[in-house]
């Protein structure tokens, strides 16, 4: 098997890749059959010659192999007909964005496997950046409140070295921190879990919801929040949330009057209600100003998140009057908002890095051992021309008619 590293051509940039060039060296040492070639880029966290170095070839063109690895969304100009390819491609909640590429796709009879969908025996996903957007996003939340607030000076997350420059930031500001600060995470995967664990490490006391609601403190405490806490079934007797968010409602509007900083990492299912209204936030005990949305989808389940936001221009106000996005910082009555959608991108080599041993040790042996689990089945939304039976659904999609 023929492996390429293809370059990233989604813009903004993203400097991040599936393989760094240990990681590749560590493949080829456990797969000895398969061949990597690697395609030039001019953007990616590491150099051509790091790769050349490490035995692997460097070429402009990957029509020789068979499988494409890439991060982001490949620019429909750059797919090559007929191959397999991995990557992120943001359709299987019928984005509209990406509606013309699953339909290149399609045309171009490519095997597309999304990252996102490729889970374990449980559901669970197998392979993430999430860890990496949870410690960035938290990590920008905090710059966000020390420029909102003007309480301390840091550098941003791109300019830091690594994961110990930015935990050694957010130690230094949280002297410069109210001790009525109070900060709310939502999420308990990957992304809630880097988030938390960025507060921990920064010394902000964790409690639990209810002391969060009922008590008062004299240092900054956040608590982290399960999907129980803050969706409540419509009727008694309802299924599980998960099985249909539906029929439940939203009761996250008590947190929302209770803290300063929100910091959204938990997965949204467009089934399920948002988490609080438009109308919510111009209420006058609506005290959030801050809200980190990691996730960020886009009108989803955070309203305030109307657009997202990038590396080069982090954050924006939200005004709740006219609904529309301000110059951050611009007035006291709107909302900052922190929407990048590439957070791992800006510590693009530990991303790199924790990305491509999963992808070693969780998805590479099934394109060996015959896929008895069907992994890589599983999470294949089209090839040959069609999408896949567990993907039909999104066929009204490919047609426009939704």
């Amino acid at each position: 098997m023929k492996i390429g590293i293809i370059r990233e051509g989604k813009v903004p940039v993203d400097k991040r890749v599936v393989l760094l060039p240990a990681a590749c060296q560590e493949a080829k040492a456990r797969f000895p059959t398969i061949e990597i070639i690697v395609q030039t880029s001019i953007i990616r966290c590491v150099k051509d010659e790091a790769y050349r170095q490490a035995g692997f070839p460097i070429n402009e063109s990957m029509k020789r192999c068979d499988v494409l690895l890439g991060v982001k969304e490949v620019p429909i100009k750059d797919l090559i007909p007929h191959k397999t390819y991995l990557f992120f491609s943001h359709t299987i909640k019928k984005q509209p964005y990406n509606r013309q590429l699953l339909r290149a796709i399609l045309e171009k009879n490519i095997t597309l496997i999304d990252y996102e969908c490729l889970t374990d025996a449980q559901g669970n996903r197998i392979i993430a950046f999430g860890r990496y957007a949870g410690i960035v996003g938290a990590y920008n939340a905090f710059w966000t409140y020390g420029k909102r607030y003007d309480l301390y000076d840091l550098h941003r997350a791109i300019d830091c070295e690594d994961y110990d420059d930015l935990l050694k930031g957010l130690q230094t500001a949280y002297p410069h921190l109210p001790p009525h600060l109070k900060v709310v995470l939502t999420g308990r995967g990957r992304s809630g879990g880097g988030a938390a664990e960025m507060l921990e490490g920064m010394g902000i006391k964790k409690v639990s919801p209810e002391a969060y609601l009922s008590e008062s403190f004299n240092q900054p405490v956040y608590t982290h929040l399960a999907s129980s806490d803050y969706y409540q079934p419509i009727q008694s007797q309802a299924p599980s949330f998960y099985e249909a968010p539906e029929k439940y409602q939203s009761d996250f509007l008590k947190f929302a009057k209770q803290s300063d900083i929100f910091i959204s990492a938990h997965y949204w299912n467009p089934k399920a209600a948002r988490l609080f209204t438009k109308e919510d936030v111009r209420l006058e005990d609506f005290r959030l100003r801050i809200i980190a949305d990691i996730t960020c989808d886009i009108d989803g389940s955070v309203p305030t998140t109307i657009r997202a936001s990038t590396i080069a221009d982090p954050v924006y106000d939200y005004n709740p009057t006219t609904e529309q996005d301000e110059l951050a910082f611009s007035e006291e009555q709107n909302i900052t908002v922190m929407a990048v959608d590439n957070l791992p991108c800006e510590l693009p080599i530990g991303a790199s890095r924790s990305f491509g041993n999963q992808f070693i040790q969780e998805v590479l042996p099934h394109f060996f051992n015959g896929d008895p689990a069907q992994v890589l089945a599983s999470a294949t939304i089209a090839k040959a021309g069609k999408l896949t039976p567990s993907f039909h659904y999104l066929q009204d999609f490919v047609d426009g008619k939704v």
